[in-house]
């Protein structure tokens, strides 16, 4: 196979794993009107290790081994469930009473439940997800840029880390350890001075406004970040309103600035481990309308984005997306928050598994095996 580019891509090689291959013949088989769309969401045409035995959306998937897959070696398992729970407490029950054998997505509280339970081994690791409050920068009080810094640095982001548990604070837009981040790049932190001073600047200097924050209403931990925003917001005399919101809903908000809240929060998983991956969607203008980036747009970091994807020598690159973090913090279009750690809980039977901090919500089940 030979595929050309229109012009370079430098995360290319990290984006084609994301290229499904089928096989030809089974989709044109049940193209029906959606090029075979639906028949996909419960058959498999793949040629990878396992393949679909059973399917109920939301609740259940059950892989078996193919025998016509292409890859050698890996693991000794037969087959694969994949169990829905909507909530972490009840994988880590699961997990304890050794009902699963592995649980992706658990709290720092069940982290700590965990430790020094029977057979169970926990993965706290860092991994390129980025939790970050956009702001509202073209309608309202926080199309100001001195209203947007004087939150940037009201905010209290000990409290915000303490809150995510296992979390380290982020430095810019780019997750730590990521291609081109810059540790030492100079960030807002809480420095009430600087908040007052970037007050004094706005329409209402001495604050008496209402402001309204989003959260997804099955992510608790979300609601305990918005709580830390309403503290830090009260020394500036800033009321906020705190809105529970359906994920769809939350979405569709994103499409204006009119239907977007004031503050609009974000968890951001890399797909591949490239800073495009995160600078792209996150910051460019071509994104806007979507819930990643609804509104954010300067010419200067759409340049940096286009020119940072487009080259292909690192060194260049590195600089680049060192001018793209520097003038992302000077916009300010959003109060950069924590990095949280993954936490997996996995039964000590388990052989084989090996962490990345790329798409981490998802577990690699070919080179697992049980003992």
């Amino acid at each position: 196979m030979r595929i050309t580019l229109a012009a370079p891509f430098a995360a290319f090689l990290q984006v084609l794993p994301w290229f499904p291959v089928v096989e030809k013949a089974a989709v044109e088989a049940h193209l029906g009107e959606d090029d075979g769309q639906s028949w996909l969401m419960t058959q498999t045409a793949g040629s990878g290790p396992f393949a679909l035995q059973q399917a109920r959306p939301g609740a259940l998937y059950r892989f078996v081994r193919a025998p016509t897959a292409w890859q050698g070696g890996g693991g000794t398992l037969d087959g694969v469930i994949w169990r829905i729970a909507r909530e972490g407490a009840t994988e880590r029950l699961l997990l304890q009473r050794g009902e699963i054998h592995v649980a992706l997505d658990l709290t720092s509280e069940d982290m700590d439940a965990l430790e020094g339970a029977p057979g169970v081994v926990r993965v706290i690791e860092p991994e390129y997800r980025t939790f970050t409050i956009k702001m509202n920068t073209r309608r309202g009080p926080l199309a100001d840029i001195n209203m947007r810094r004087a939150i940037s640095h009201a905010l209290d982001y000990d409290a915000l880390r303490d809150t995510a548990g296992y979390a380290d604070l982020m430095v810019g837009p780019l997750p730590l350890g990521i291609l081109g981040h810059d540790p030492d790049l100079a960030v807002p932190r809480h420095d009430p001075d600087a908040a007052r001073a970037h007050l004094a600047r706005t329409a209402t200097p001495e604050g008496g406004i209402s402001l309204k924050i989003v959260y997804s209403a099955n992510l608790e931990q979300q609601r305990r970040y918005a709580l830390v925003l309403l503290d830090s917001l009260r020394a500036l005399n800033i009321t906020l309103e705190i809105q529970p919101m359906r994920w769809p809903e939350m979405v569709a908000a994103c499409a204006s600035p009119d239907t977007l809240p004031d503050f609009f929060p974000v968890y951001q998983t890399a797909n591949y481990g490239d800073p495009d991956n995160f600078a792209y969607a996150a910051y460019h203008s071509a994104s806007n309308g979507n819930w990643q980036n609804p509104v954010f747009a300067d010419p200067e970091v759409d340049r940096l984005i286009e020119a940072g994807r487009t080259e292909t020598d690192i060194e260049a690159r590195k600089a680049i997306y060192g001018d793209f973090q520097r003038k992302v913090v000077a916009d300010a279009p959003d109060l950069f928050g924590v990095q949280e750690r993954r936490k997996l809980g996995l039964r000590d039977a388990v052989r084989g598994h090996v962490f990345t901090p790329v798409a981490a919500n998802a577990i690699e089940c070919w080179p697992l095996s049980l003992v």
